[in-house]
């Protein structure tokens, strides 16, 4: 029962100082500006096969460089039907960074990235095949969020995600 309690102590400790982690974010398209990206798609629907859009697509031009939008340990570099070449990245509070349509990627499972370094180059793989080059960018929270539930389609889902829009523009 002693480790138990002593495991329970650790989990919540390892969970309050992942909180705790101070957040900085930056845009992932080097060069990219708001510009580069529709302010209204971040939940907007229809959105093909996942019913909601639960991203940002940043554009520009094939092959421009992504870079980890904050710091944080790989936790996912590969491929997914309709992600394509992908790398999600855990960073501080508890926040998956995922970056989806890469044309290629640059990092492995396990590496650990700081902010603004090279992650892999923009494309148009998965579901983004012969269209124009972007990133689809999303933040998950894996600690929920109840006061962001809506009654919009799926908007329980939205206890986990955070508009990428308001985190990359808030000052």
């Amino acid at each position: 029962m002693k480790v138990l309690k002593w495991i329970a102590i650790g989990i919540a400790t390892l969970l309050i100082i992942g909180l705790l982690i101070p957040e900085k974010i930056m845009i992932p398209v080097q060069g990219a500006t708001s510009k580069d990206w529709n302010h209204n798609t971040f939940w907007y629907e229809p959105w093909g096969r996942s019913g909601v859009h639960k991203g940002i697509d940043i554009f520009g031009t094939k092959n421009t460089p992504v870079v980890a939008s904050t710091s944080g340990i790989v936790i996912f570099a590969g491929e997914l039907t309709r992600g394509g070449k992908v790398v999600a990245v855990l960073g501080p509070k508890w926040r998956v960074h995922y970056f989806a349509h890469l044309n290629d990627y640059s990092v492995s499972t396990g590496d650990v990235v700081s902010i603004n370094s090279q992650i892999g180059l923009l494309g148009d793989t998965g579901n983004a095949a012969g269209k124009q080059p972007h990133v689809h960018y999303s933040i998950l929270s894996l600690v929920p969020m109840p006061w962001l539930f809506t009654t919009q389609n799926q908007g329980w889902k939205k206890m986990f995600f955070l508009s990428p829009h308001k985190k990359l523009t808030a000052k």
